[in-house]
């Protein structure tokens, strides 16, 4: 059995992007700026208003891989897709990249493959309407031991709590991969997820865990508290490392050193899509590759950085040449 140096579970996500203004938004009746679950119906109505929509697999989970993997990272991915034209094309593209794909398409589910309908608006803010069709039916059932149980670093998606069945699937694979010696951990997705499963997610935090990755809003939901500082040294006491994103501002991480706060360089957004996923490849390789946790916080800043400059969630740019550009060699 291959080892890989990062494993992932979440949603398997078929992303369609395209342009809009907030016109069309208050038009469809879109929230703008969140990750909204929609039925069939609705996305069949929203996947037709779309023009030029641009379709690739994602996910948060897979999309934090894909960045890992274009840094050399070897990776695998826990999901569920149908045996269905969109999953087929999702694996095929997933195996295309370099991201291992255990599980493989499903046949005999009624449920279709999942997708999500992302619209950006010209100040790069992106409206999330996800239908997640056979994706969020992870469950204990399809972690692999002989995966998550031969990996360096384990890494969760906190959108798959919405179900039981997904929260057993996190619990079996975090500690199938602490037995084996592999550091686990999460990331938060989404403030209404957190404030959906906010006890579930603090006996996870507390329990397998060893680090936690967020944004502002997520971490203040988690801890019921309105003091970023506050809601740190909280985390901190329940798992021994947490990164907080925090926009322009960068990112603040704390652990039992300490607080460190990084800045970040200020941009001008074209699409917001994937940037909390390639915080996390950044970070993460940066924890692979044995560097300081000021290293990994600007690493992730410059994944973010890079992926908010051009449509899509993905990496366009070389990751490492852009890391060599700043020095962190």
């Amino acid at each position: 059995m291959t080892k890989y140096q990062v494993v992932g579970i979440g949603n398997a996500v078929s992303d369609v992007i395209t342009n809009c203004d907030d016109a069309f938004l208050e038009k469809m009746g879109i929230e703008k700026g969140i990750m909204q679950l929609i039925e069939q119906d609705r996305a069949e109505v929203l996947y037709a208003a779309m023009s030029d929509r641009v379709e690739t697999p994602g996910g948060s989970v897979a999309n934090t891989l894909a960045g890992l993997g274009t840094l050399g990272v070897s990776t695998a991915f826990i999901g569920r897709v149908a045996n269905d034209p969109v999953g087929m094309r999702y694996a095929e593209v997933m195996a295309s990249e370099g991201t291992g794909f255990p599980n493989g398409p499903v046949s005999g589910d009624d449920l279709p493959t999942s997708r999500s309908m992302i619209f950006v608006t010209p100040d790069g803010e992106r409206s999330m309407n996800t239908y997640l069709g056979i994706s969020s039916e992870v469950g204990p059932q399809d972690v692999d031991a002989a995966v998550t149980g031969n990996c360096d670093t384990l890494f969760l998606e906190g959108y798959l709590f919405d179900k039981d069945p997904g929260k057993a699937a996190f619990h079996a694979a975090a500690e199938t991969a602490k037995k084996a010696g592999a550091r686990a951990g999460i990331s938060l997705s989404d403030p209404f997820c957190v404030e959906r499963h906010r006890g579930d997610f603090r006996a996870l935090i507390s329990g397998p865990l060893d680090y936690v990755l967020c944004n502002d809003a997520e971490l203040l939901s988690l801890y019921q508290v309105s003091d970023l500082d506050e809601a740190l040294k909280l985390a901190a006491a329940d798992c021994a490392l947490v990164a907080c994103t925090r926009s322009a501002e960068g990112v603040a991480i704390q652990s039992a050193e300490g607080r460190i706060d990084v800045p970040t360089t200020p941009l001008t957004p074209v699409d917001t899509t994937g940037a909390g996923d390639q915080f996390a490849a950044g970070f993460l390789y940066g924890m692979t590759t044995g560097r300081d946790l000021k290293t990994c916080g600007q690493m992730g800043c410059i994944a973010a950085g890079e992926v908010i400059s051009h449509i899509g969630p993905r990496p366009e740019a070389s990751l490492a040449e852009l890391f060599a550009k700043a020095g962190l060699t």
